[in-house]
């Protein structure tokens, strides 16, 4: 239920993307029609002072037009240290309801930056040894056809080069309808994986997986005696001031605040079906924060500001090996992803995907700052979109 939900319904998203376009295109084309598109402290909202138009605006009413998203939002902020906040589309397809401002989304895997930022502070307290292997901590966990917690480093799981296979892998859980409220144990994600082959030997390539963060879950609270949600919440939530950010507690279907509705479509003649509310224990420690745009960007400035680790940790995590499936040019680090742009230089961030949300976020050495959310997953062509919306937003 986060980043990787795309590699496994892509191909079937993609098929059934014009029909969900379908479905919302005679609300959400009225809206944008109409003007119901925010631009929160710009105004008017789709230019800039003297009329030249918003690019960011611009982009977000093309996700919603010509890609079918029910609705975009976006929270950027400049080199002059304002955040400008925006919307497209609906919050609601059943009601056409506008979407609120800055409004709460599930930030899917943007946790694993958070849940390596804990492993990192649990580095920097002597409690963990980034290059020691995940035996030392959990003696006996990892076992498998090719798997060996003795031969797994704890930087390998943070960098996505331990060869684990990947829990999502498995047929039933990337089936998100008949598992959107259904609860699972971090145990039960892990040994879904375990019960696959080791993908390569350990330090050897490098491929996105979620069971490496379901695993750093799992270390954090052995070593901290603690729920994994509740030292993120007090080492990086609380810490970096972030009011509108949580980990969903056991059983918690809900997003709290006001938000716009995420959706999912399952087949090309299905229904959009509602996935705003959902049991976000399939992603947990690899995907289940809900969050803000803003927040995200706050989380992100307050990370390469150095708000959250010391500056030997926060070097770690920005030490990065190339990740080219996940884009030209981008790079991981622990937890954190690089990218070019197309004005010189590069972004921090993550991203993140669930079955009713994608965001795309960065942030500059120099503070600029971006966060972009839509509420469906969008196939190929949306997901370039996207993709170029954020480097816009970063280069303008």
């Amino acid at each position: 239920m986060n980043e990787h939900v795309q590699h496994y319904r892509a191909d079937r998203f993609r098929r059934g993307r014009r029909g969900l376009a379908v479905a919302v295109a005679s609300v959400a084309a009225g809206v944008v029609a109409a003007g119901v598109v925010a631009a929160g402290a710009l105004a008017p909202t789709a230019a800039f002072a003297g009329g030249r138009p918003d690019a960011v605006q611009s982009s977000l009413n093309a996700l919603v037009k010509d890609d079918g998203m029910p609705a975009a939002l976006a929270s950027v902020k400049g080199p002059d240290g304002r955040t400008r906040t925006y919307t497209a589309g609906v919050g609601d397809i059943a009601t056409g309801a506008k979407v609120p401002v800055d409004g709460q989304i599930r930030a899917g895997s943007n946790t694993k930056a958070f849940t390596a930022v804990v492993v990192l502070q649990l580095v920097a307290e002597g409690k963990v040894g980034l290059d020691s292997p995940v035996e030392t901590y959990l003696p006996g966990l990892l076992r498998g056809d090719g798997i060996d917690g003795r031969a797994i480093t704890v930087r390998q799981l943070l960098q996505h080069t331990s060869g684990l296979p990947d829990y999502m892998e498995t047929p039933a859980l990337p089936d998100f309808p008949t598992i959107q409220y259904r609860y699972f144990e971090p145990r039960d994600l892990l040994d879904a994986a375990l019960a696959q082959k080791a993908h390569f030997a350990p330090g050897t390539s490098w491929e996105y997986c979620n069971t490496n963060f379901v695993v750093a879950g799992l270390l954090i609270q052995k070593i901290t005696g603690r729920p994994v949600g509740e030292e993120i919440t007090k080492r990086v939530i609380d810490r970096a001031g972030l009011r509108h950010t949580s980990f969903p507690t056991p059983g918690d279907l809900t997003i709290h605040e006001a938000h716009p509705h995420g959706y999912y479509r399952d087949a090309p003649d299905a229904t959009p079906l509602d996935y705003t509310e959902m049991d976000a224990s399939p992603a947990w420690a690899a995907g289940a924060i809900v969050s803000t745009n803003t927040d995200l960007n706050a989380f992100y400035a307050a990370l390469l500001g150095g708000r959250l680790l010391p500056a030997a940790q926060l070097a770690e995590m920005r030490t990065t090996v190339p990740a080219e499936p996940l884009g030209p040019g981008v790079r991981y680090g622990l937890g954190l992803q690089s990218k070019p742009l197309s004005c010189g230089g590069l972004f921090w961030g993550h991203g993140g995907t669930t079955a009713g949300y994608r965001s795309r976020n960065g942030i500059t050495d120099d503070g600029r700052a971006a966060a972009i959310t839509v509420t469906a997953i969008p196939g190929e062509v949306g997901a370039r979109h996207m993709a170029d919306a954020l480097d816009a937003a970063l280069c303008r």
